[in-house]
């Protein structure tokens, strides 16, 4: 196995110079977090969205001492919650006059052998993962379908593709997602959205540090070709392409942000 150390921070280019965004599940040290941050160094103007109040405001405010207050505003929203998904995207539209980009961050995990799963640990995941991606995808479309265009960025995950012990609520949610991303894509279109994914096999931040047990991070590290984890902002990399100009014939897909071939 290559052991590759990550690589250099990439500088920011501003490929998302004058447009709007909002990230759900935006607060934490993991994906949302670092995508919000290369938002804003990408010259984009951002709303995080995400369920833990104290810690979604401590975050705007690191980020707004960073990138300024005018660029960077902090709403909470349970995407359970389908009025607080309607609340959470009006306020996008009031705050910027427009919404440009929207990545569907939140999801809920767990790890549970199929034959104790109870009812309410499947519907739970399911409820957040899938359930709210579709809220946040719909409330998206429904504004971006009235200015003529935008971009949706969906959170898959590699374990839609491979089989996982304990991942069957999970892996069924971002199953789910991938197709949800395909058939949104289909029918936006005809109004000028795109509408994609990122399927990231295992990239490292402290939650999943806390929720998974060593051996398993262990074992999951060892299957990656580069022997080693992604840094959530190499994930973010990945979706900031799919945000911008250069990625503008590409709908409908999900990325595998991934050393293994699915």
């Amino acid at each position: 196995m290559t052991n590759v150390e990550p690589p250099t921070y990439v500088p920011a280019h501003g490929l998302l110079r004058g447009r709007t965004a909002v990230i759900t599940a935006a607060a934490g040290a993991g994906i949302g977090g670092a995508t919000a941050r290369r938002f804003l160094e990408e010259g984009a103007r951002v709303l995080i969205s995400d369920a833990h109040t104290r810690r979604l405001k401590e975050h705007e405010a690191r980020l707004a001492g960073e990138f300024g207050a005018d660029a960077v505003t902090a709403t909470a929203c349970d995407v359970t919650d389908e009025d607080q998904v309607r609340a959470l995207f009006d306020t996008a539209v009031r705050l910027h006059g427009r919404l440009d980009v929207v990545v569907n961050n939140a999801g809920l995990g767990g790890t549970s052998d199929l034959v104790d799963m109870t009812d309410e640990q499947w519907s739970k995941v399911l409820d957040v993962t899938l359930n709210g991606t579709f809220r946040c995808t719909r409330a998206a479309l429904r504004h971006m379908r009235e200015t003529g265009g935008g971009v949706i960025v969906n959170n898959a995950s590699v374990v839609g593709w491979r089989a996982q012990a304990g991942q069957a609520h999970y892996a069924a949610a971002k199953a789910g997602v991938m197709a949800l991303t395909r058939c949104a894509a289909v029918e936006a279109a005809g109004y000028g959205v795109r509408v994609n994914a990122v399927s990231p096999s295992l990239a490292m931040h402290p939650h999943l540090a806390k929720v998974t047990t060593p051996e398993l991070l262990a074992e999951l590290t060892e299957r990656e070709a580069l022997g080693r984890y992604a840094e959530p902002w190499e994930v973010a990399n990945v979706i900031v392409f799919l945000a911008s100009g250069y990625s503008s014939y590409l709908t409908g897909e999900v990325v595998s942000v991934s050393n293994q071939h699915p």
